[in-house]
């Protein structure tokens, strides 16, 4: 390809991109359906302004492999041991349950091979995880019941993908020699070994070599390099090259360097993931939807009923939310995935499926992907879904340098700006709302004080927040507070983060991010009512505050224990017991000296009329 050329390829999908992907997301139905929409309209089905769809797709498939770096990354064994129910449980049984359905229907009713029944039925059970965590973010529902069900199963289905795409070249050596081919398992698991060998013993210390350089560029460089590596040395020896990444990810996702590579990896990830969908939307058969149209929408409403009907039982049951909430679950999920593009092309590569039908299949995930969106604004119309937007652009900030940067400008916000004030240190306030902002600024000229949404990386280096000590997490909305989290420790990780908590389980959500006693934001108005309220009831205010402390004491005990199986709602609740009645105990046995006291206090005070 010469220059010219590269270059009119790579203006025309910036241009489809700019103009398709701010529509979709204006009428609400995510990026993802706007990078398929202007694949579709570049390709060769419409005008045919990009003709290499092979070139274009062997550098999108990039995207997925990085995308399940960061996958790997994501998934420290804490993390997973945390959510092991939700995951391993609901996960695992959407998955099963799924697979086994939708590969009869092909065996049976379509009469395909085993192998291409077994390949169509797992490739089909998965559901997309950047449409679904787009539309949950956008809805900022991310952090609602049947939004953590959602992301666990989709952590599932993103570890099912692995094994699958892994098993495509078995399933296909096998159909062809009527037997496995023993050779290439092998090799796959020898190869599987010296990457996880490998990357235990030399990568950490590949990193802590690079980070003496103290270089951006370096570590940016050394981060695709592990990528791209281990995706190579799986390419060499036939394996999967999402495999590969997705161990180097797993290998990495408890080293200090995690934030960092994250960080790193998060830009290109992004833009080759919109260039695979863009890829996925030039190679797709417009011509069957027009001569099957019954065929194609026939497939796309069994797909997605099947799905639905297995996924709202298993929220409602297993997962135990409401009927609305299981009702959200099962639209959100009941489309097919990007990985179900990786697996079916490989399929495809393999023999196991013909071309007509691997055409038929992406038609039919793209067109179940497209009616997500809408279907979801639907429900939530009918059970009473909102929206809200801004339209005010964000602040420029021009300021002193902070000592203490505060993230939200609520009522706890604004209670730490004062005292800060006060006390003559300098610091910047950020908050994403308009309303408030207006309202603070309506009592008085406030300098310090900026909208924006404290997430945004720039909003962050803006506020100098390199230079900062103290990062105050004083936001409202639980989700928002664990996003800024997020980014913070990723890209400050010298900042001390200081955060407000909702309740207990968003206590522990901040502490998976590695901060510490997160504050709750009625803790300690709550004990200050009950050492009140004691007191009106007769109990000496010394008293009082000791049997408050105790209880705070206990209570603080009490978080650090749960943190460990904050997930098992049984075992939640028998620790919420078993505090209880050792808090009753402790209570019991501190009122007997205090009842012995009153009694001797009543002895020794003389009767009326006695000498």
């Amino acid at each position: 390809m010469d220059s010219s050329h590269f270059l009119q390829t790579a203006v025309v999908f910036l241009l489809a991109t700019v103009i398709a992907v701010p529509l979709t997301k204006r009428f609400r139905l995510g990026s993802v359906l706007g990078y398929l929409l202007a694949g579709v309209v570049i390709g060769p089905q419409l005008l045919g302004l990009v003709s290499d769809t092979e070139g274009v797709a062997a550098i999108s498939e990039f995207g997925v492999v990085l995308m399940l770096f960061v996958i790997g990354l994501e998934l420290s064994p804490q993390r997973l041991w945390v959510m092991r129910r939700s995951v391993f449980g609901t996960g695992l049984l959407q998955v099963l349950s799924c697979s086994l359905a939708i590969g009869a229907a092909a065996y049976y009713l379509f009469g395909l091979s085993g192998s291409a029944a077994a390949i169509i039925g797992g490739s089909l059970a998965l559901s997309s995880t950047a449409f679904g965590l787009q539309i949950l973010g956008e809805r900022k529902e991310a952090g609602s019941a049947y939004g953590r069900q959602a992301f666990a199963i989709l952590l599932f289905q993103d570890l099912a993908a692995i094994p699958l795409i892994a098993a495509v070249p078995l399933l296909a050596s096998s159909s062809s020699a009527h037997g496995i081919d023993l050779l290439a398992m092998l090799r796959t698991i020898v190869v599987i070994a010296l990457v996880m060998v490998g990357g235990r013993y030399l990568l950490r210390q590949v990193f802590r070599f690079v980070a003496r350089a103290d270089s951006v560029e370096v570590s940016t460089a050394t981060a695709l390099l592990v990528v791209m590596g281990t995706a190579l040395l799986m390419e060499l020896a036939h394996v999967s090259t999402t495999l590969g990444a997705f161990l180097a990810g797993v290998l990495l996702a408890d080293s200090e360097y995690r934030h960092e590579l994250e960080s790193h990896i998060e830009p290109f990830k992004g833009l080759l993931l919109g260039l695979f969908f863009i890829s996925v939307g030039m190679s797709m058969d417009l011509s069957l939807l027009l001569h099957q149209p019954l065929l194609v929408l026939e497939l796309v409403i069994a797909l997605m009923l099947l799905k639905g009907v297995l996924l709202w039982p298993l929220g409602r049951w297993l997962g135990e939310l409401e009927r609305t909430d299981a009702l959200r679950l099962a639209v959100l999920l009941a489309c097919g995935g990007e990985f179900a593009f990786v697996v079916l092309k490989l399929a495809t590569g393999q023999q196991l499926l013909s071309s007509y039908q691997g055409s038929l299949l992406v038609l039919a995930i793209t067109l179940s992907m497209a009616l997500t969106p809408l279907l979801v604004a639907l429900v939530a119309k009918l059970l009473g879904g909102k929206s809200r937007k801004s339209t005010r652009p964000y602040d420029t900030i021009d300021t002193h340098t902070p000592r203490v940067i505060i993230a939200g400008y609520g009522r706890m916000g604004q209670i730490v700006a004062r005292v800060l004030r006060a006390q003559g240190i300098p610091f910047v306030a950020l908050d994403h709302s308009v309303e408030q902002l207006d309202l603070v600024q309506r009592f008085g000229n406030v300098t310090d004080i900026f909208y924006g949404d404290p997430a945004r990386p720039e909003l962050l280096r803006a506020a100098q927040a390199d230079k900062a000590e103290v990062f105050v997490l004083a936001s409202d909305d639980p989700e928002s507070s664990l996003r800024v989290a997020r980014v913070v420790r990723r890209q400050y990780p010298h900042l001390k983060i200081i955060a407000r908590a909702r309740n207990r389980q968003h206590v522990w959500r901040l502490m998976d991010l590695g901060i510490d006693e997160p504050v709750r934001e009625t803790l300690y108005s709550s004990l200050k009512l009950t050492r009140k309220a004691l007191e009106a009831l007769g109990l000496a205010p010394e008293r009082a505050a000791d049997q408050v402390e105790r209880f705070r004491r206990q209570d603080a005990e009490l978080i650090k224990l749960q943190y460990a199986v904050y997930d098992d709602e049984a075992k939640l609740v028998q620790t919420t017991r078993e505090a209880l009645a050792d808090l009753e105990k402790l209570f019991e046995a501190d009122a007997e000296p205090a009842a012995a006291r009153i009694r001797q206090r009543d002895a020794d005070v003389p009767l009326a009329g006695s000498d």
